[in-house]
């Protein structure tokens, strides 16, 4: 368990440190602000790099392998790239792609004890706090599922694809429906005092009964509080479903945890920058019997979970969801006066404690929050300055950031 253990954290810091896309595809809520068009010989390159990186490294074909939360972590980077592939340059061979590698994983799902579809894999819910269970994974499905809703969105307002790929991109959209219907009724979600949270169940699957573990009698009740990234990942995930199905669930659920998010949130530096912490207790269920906390409490020194919040609390200011213009300026105040090191060429970033590098993470205790290269000049020269197109990080966003600022 130890070395499964050490691979995922692998996985998640080579997947965080690398420049994450942001989320919106419908019109926002928010106008966001005058966007000067990228260079376009430099797009091209990006492109090019990118899809000869793109291409070779899909060789690996992790769709045909992967389940959990790996899904999240080794399919979506690609299903991303294709998808922003397409919204990037319109070539539907990026579409055949998406396809491709979603129906590879998808159909690889098996019927769990209540019915539903679920890609289970042992110590399944990527976490110590809750070990050793045979289980499925919220965030995996959360995270595989996303690109394909996009698409499906995109395919459905398309009638040129609409024609060709419409009973695939609503067969999508059925799918995702009951992967949130799935964890919903397996009591993961829970109102709090501010919004809304999802929780880890302390169940899974008897691989000799194929029955429940015991700890199916307490859902509803006992858990662990997701981490404020793989929540915001979550929320990304049901925005995509509100903008594919207009359905109020989606987009309300999503707003509950922002809420959530930022009650965690404090100024701090006489209010000029903003702080959380990486994971904070929601519910009774976070404590132990002697009412120490399940997970330690406090800024986490790998600056990569910080780029994926970043990406959500963005896409709530653009949907018109809690977040303020006002916060997503100490937002960049943060990223750019505080943790930036005024370098563009070689731009490094602390963390958003300060304070020295932990040396597990010495190289990425901070990151450009790319998310916010529409709202800040200078974090756009940075992230141009500095992005590598035919890296593990570009293969999602080379062609997020060409189609935005196409």
């Amino acid at each position: 368990m130890y070395l499964h253990n050490a691979l995922r954290a692998a996985l998640v810091v080579m997947f965080l440190t690398a420049s994450l896309s942001t989320v919106v595809h419908a019109a926002p809520a928010v106008k966001t602000p005058p966007l000067k068009k990228m260079d376009p010989a430099l797009a091209k390159e990006w492109l090019k790099l990118w899809e000869a990186n793109i291409l070779g490294d899909s060789k690996n074909r992790y769709c045909n392998k992967e389940t959990g939360e790996e899904i999240g972590w080794l399919v979506s980077p690609f299903t991303e790239g294709f998808y922003y592939g397409y919204e990037a340059t319109g070539d539907t061979k990026w579409v055949d792609m998406l396809i491709d590698w979603t129906d590879s994983w998808v159909k690889r799902g098996i019927k769990e004890p209540d019915g539903y579809i679920g890609w289970p894999k042992d110590d399944g819910a990527s976490t110590q706090v809750v070990p050793g269970l045979y289980t499925d994974n919220i965030l995996g499905e959360a995270m595989g599922l996303r690109p394909a809703v996009q698409m499906a969105d995109t395919i459905l307002k398309t009638p040129a694809l609409k024609a060709k790929y419409g009973e695939k991109a609503r067969g999508y959209i059925a799918l995702s429906e009951r992967t949130f219907e799935k964890w919903d009724k397996r009591g993961c979600w829970r109102e709090v005092k501010v919004g809304g949270v999802w929780v880890v169940p302390t169940f899974g699957i008897d691989k000799a009964t194929n029955k429940w573990t015991d700890g199916y009698a307490q859902r509803g009740k006992d858990g662990f509080t997701l981490p404020a990234n793989k929540h915001n990942f979550l929320a990304l995930w049901l925005l995509s479903m509100y903008d594919a199905t207009k359905k109020p669930i989606y987009k309300e659920r999503a707003e509950k945890w922002f809420l959530q998010m930022k009650s965690r949130m404090r100024s701090v530096d006489g209010g000029k920058r903003l702080e959380w912490n990486y994971w904070d207790p929601a519910g009774p269920w976070d404590y132990k019997p002697d009412g120490s906390t399940k997970h330690w409490v406090g800024v986490h020194p790998n600056g990569g979970y910080y780029l994926a919040d970043t990406n959500g609390i963005v896409a709530a200011y653009e949907y018109g969801l809690v977040f303020t213009k006002q916060d997503i300026d100490k937002l960049i105040a943060t990223n750019r006066d505080f943790m930036w090191n005024q370098e563009v060429k070689s731009a490094k970033f602390q963390s958003i404690g300060g304070g020295p590098p932990d040396d597990r993470w010495k190289d990425s205790p901070g990151t450009l929050w790319s998310a916010l290269t529409p709202y800040d000049a200078k974090l756009r020269a940075v992230f141009e300055a500095n992005h590598k197109p035919d890296s593990w990080g570009g293969l999602s966003t080379t062609p997020w950031y060409v189609s935005r600022m196409k």
